[in-house]
């Protein structure tokens, strides 16, 4: 499960007491909701299934039907939310990273990404002193995924930071969720790294602080949502239907227990399959617009606008 929320929502179920070694907590910004959920423990490591950090969930429910209308706004939160987890000294190099295949749309966030960031690593000694003292060195790319390179994404990165040796590195890619609501509608920033293909089961060897060797921050966008999610979400709109004959059946289990149940249920039909909406192609368009112009204001803070459009 990619989505830090969605598992402490599935591991608390419909308990009143938080996760052990879980905090979470929730505020309000500029319409956008931010939900932090932090991993304190190993035993809340365990239970959640997710290294130990933090794990800041944006929710923008309007973006799927009014994207241009928001956009503004989840910008200007994101990027406040990135500034805190980079560097603060403009001096220290930067590498991003897009994930994901360009070809298939649903993963081609990272790369869309990437495509529109500011890279200045080149220009160091090119552009005059004020600009070169007030520039990151930000350098970008995107590896592309084993089934096209025959390359792991992992060695890719780990050459990359030997030879350039940043201080941070950056990952960008797409997030499989099972609420529908956070299609194309949520972003998570997580200080733990990142695991590409988890969330639709192909497993790939993690981009950690462990792994690469500097401390990775990943940022992610939910693209699909798994199939069974959609069924189950049907039946318990159904189940909450008033006068529904298996109303009364229903509500004898847990919203957890219902869910556990139904998945059993259901992942022998629908497997693997994961859904996306028809406009994903604009949708993940307008998103890559808003994660690289994100990043260009929390990378360069000391820049304006002009300076790097």
């Amino acid at each position: 499960m990619d989505m830090a929320v969605e598992a402490r929502d599935l591991v608390r179920g419909a308990a009143h007491e938080e996760v052990p070694g879980v905090t979470v907590s929730h505020s309000e910004e500029a319409g956008v909701h931010v939900t932090v959920v932090t991993v304190e423990s190993e035993e809340g490591a365990r239970l959640m299934g997710k290294p130990r950090g933090r794990y800041l969930t944006l929710d923008v429910p309007a973006f799927r039907d009014r994207p241009d209308e928001v956009k503004p706004s989840l910008i200007a939160v994101l990027s406040r939310k990135l500034r805190t987890l980079f560097p603060q000294a403009v001096d220290r190099t930067v590498l991003v990273v897009g994930l994901g295949n360009r070809q298939a749309t649903p993963d081609a966030v990272g790369p869309r990404t990437v495509e529109r960031l500011l890279v200045t690593r080149h220009l160091q000694g090119w552009v005059d002193s004020d600009l070169s003292r007030r520039m990151r060195p930000v350098a970008a790319i995107a590896p592309g995924v084993l089934g096209t390179t025959g390359v792991e994404t992992l060695d890719i990165v780990r050459g990359l930071v030997t030879q350039i040796a940043p201080d941070l590195v950056v990952a960008i890619d797409a997030l499989a969720a099972r609420n529908l609501r956070r299609l194309l509608a949520s972003v998570q920033i997580a200080d733990t790294g990142i695991h590409p293909g988890g969330g639709v089961g192909n497993h790939r060897q993690g981009l950690t602080a462990e792994t690469v060797g500097v401390p990775v921050v990943a940022v992610g966008v939910c693209t699909v949502v798994q199939a069974t999610s959609i069924v189950g979400d049907a039946l318990e709109l159904l189940a909450q239907a008033e006068g529904a004959p298996w109303q009364e059946a229903a509500h004898r289990w847990s919203e957890a227990g219902r869910r556990r149940a139904w998945d059993a249920v259901l992942a022998p039909i629908f497997g693997t399959l994961m859904v996306t909406p028809k406009e994903v192609d604009q949708l993940v368009d307008t998103m890559a617009d808003v994660l690289a112009e994100s990043l260009n204001r929390s990378l360069q803070p000391q820049l304006r606008r002009e300076e790097w459009t």
